[in-house]
């Protein structure tokens, strides 16, 4: 369990955002960019590499750039922008998915073989709920990676994310994880501890494969 690892941990506003208004009019602006530097979209494609994230693999909260070495067998991406998604060059298929008003997936139960989830967890409002549809829609012992560094766009990210550091926010990803039925221990790492440029850190966890866990 993480030090974070209680229910009563996020106190409230914990969730709140400075911009709390439509997500859907803020990502409506088609942003080609990323929003790490290329040493971190490389840490995270090794990440990916040395899990095994291939087969039939989910990206949630993504764009137009997945960040895996070699493409997934078949890769479905979700996100905010429609021009961005449809510009992945990796996805099979992508939703527009507004999970901070609907946490749901449309996908049946043990559908993915992995899910990623590359620079947005910070933006997640309900991610209790979000990580609980993950667990659902993953196959027994799949991996749920989320990756993030120290950049993001503050008004939109949450108020708790905000309000502590590196190491805070790895608890609180942790954390996540250790409150969602369905999920193992969750790993933490600094995957580039040392290296110049942005900090790319890791948490990830695998779907259990003991029924109600």
């Amino acid at each position: 369990m993480s030090e974070l690892g209680r229910p009563d941990v996020f106190p409230p506003g914990f969730f709140s955002r400075q911009d709390d208004t439509d997500d859907a009019a803020f990502y409506a602006f088609d942003r080609f960019v990323t929003h790490i530097d290329d040493g971190a979209i490389a840490t995270v494609g090794e990440l990916y590499e040395e899990l095994g994230l291939t087969g039939d693999v989910l990206d949630i909260c993504s764009s137009w750039v997945s960040h895996f070495r070699t493409a997934p067998e078949r890769l479905t991406v979700t996100g905010m922008n429609a021009a961005e998604l449809g510009a992945n060059p990796m996805a099979e298929e992508w939703l527009v998915l507004d999970q901070n008003v609907d946490p749901g997936l449309p996908f049946d139960d043990g559908r993915f073989d992995a899910v990623t989830c590359c620079v947005s967890v910070d933006y997640l409002t309900r991610p209790l709920e979000v990580f609980a549809e993950v667990a659902r829609v993953l196959r027994p012992g799949g991996v749920f990676a989320c990756t993030f560094s120290n950049r993001c766009f503050p008004t939109k990210a949450v108020r708790g994310w905000l309000s502590t550091d590196d190491r805070g926010r790895c608890a609180i990803v942790a954390t996540y994880f250790d409150l969602t039925e369905g999920f193992g221990e969750p790993t933490v790492q600094h995957r580039n501890l040392g290296v110049p440029g942005d900090p790319l850190y890791a948490v990830w966890a695998e779907r259990s494969t003991h029924p109600g866990a």
